[in-house]
């Protein structure tokens, strides 16, 4: 096990890269009235303790750590310049746009201080646990070898982020025919589960998790896939949409009735059987 002075240094160091990053981000934010690029951070930032961990370990087994941190570039750009790249075609996101505007009329904070309270203060210490697999994972030296348990968590990866990378192809493929405007997306991926892209990312880190998990300390990791799937599943994720879709996109409820919420399944027919 390493020693505990080093693990300290290295959470405290990330600890402090994610605080003094989404310092800077708020203020970027602030000064263009708008947060919505927060959720492309998402992805970076992760990405970015895979690399912040890997610069301090350079005892740790040299394969996990190479394995780990381009899994979670991997994952981490190609989310996060998808996201970078929706928010510049299609603008502020009206969750955040609600959300300031309700902060300012109900409570008379400015943008500064609701952004600030609201987005970017509790993003630091949610990543810095989330990223806890590719964190605690790079740090021990053995065992040097990636074992079987190693290698399904990164073919878990690997499926995760084709998983998701399809459905976000699929979403934004409906999204840019002028016909399918208000209507809901309810083939391919999306046929079989409300939200692939979520099913994706906790494919993608618990496969991370199963890689650190052969090393000692990377089994103390758990807390990381634990939260992204609570946040996903119960906070940000569905539950912060899905409720203004059924008001606003004729269907919706019934597409929900039919279709898993995350693991993908055949759809129900209306009458309760499989279709």
């Amino acid at each position: 096990m390493p020693e505990l002075t080093q693990i300290a240094t290295l959470l405290a160091v990330n600890f402090g890269l994610l605080v003094a990053g989404f310092l800077i981000l708020w203020m970027i934010g602030t000064a263009i009235k708008d947060v919505t690029f927060v959720d492309a951070c998402w992805g970076l930032g992760l990405a970015s303790m895979a690399v912040a961990s890997f610069f301090q370990t350079p005892d740790g087994a040299q394969t996990r750590r190479y394995l780990l941190t381009g899994l979670a570039l991997l994952w981490g750009l190609r989310l996060g310049l998808h996201i970078l790249g929706r928010w510049r075609h299609e603008g502020p996101d009206r969750r955040y746009v609600k959300m300031m505007d309700r902060a300012k009329a109900d409570k008379g904070w400015s943008y500064a201080h609701a952004s600030l309270r609201m987005v970017f203060a509790f993003q630091a210490p949610l990543l810095w646990v989330v990223s806890l697999p590719v964190q605690l994972g790079q740090i021990s030296a053995q065992p040097a070898a990636i074992g079987a348990l190693g290698w399904i968590g990164a073919g878990l990866s690997l499926f995760g982020i084709a998983f998701e990378t399809t459905a976000d192809s699929q979403l934004k493929r409906f999204k840019a025919n002028p016909a399918n405007k208000g209507q809901v997306l309810a083939s391919g991926l999306w046929r079989y589960t409300r939200h692939p892209n979520y099913f994706g990312d906790i494919c993608t880190w618990v496969g991370f998790y199963l890689i650190a998990a052969e090393t000692q300390l990377g089994l103390w990791a758990l807390p990381g896939p634990l939260l992204l799937i609570f946040l996903l599943t119960r906070w940000s994720g569905g539950p912060s949409y899905e409720k203004r879709l059924t008001h606003q996109r004729p269907g919706y409820d019934d597409y929900i009735r039919r279709t898993s919420s995350l693991i993908p399944w055949p759809p129900k027919r209306l009458d309760g059987s499989a279709s």
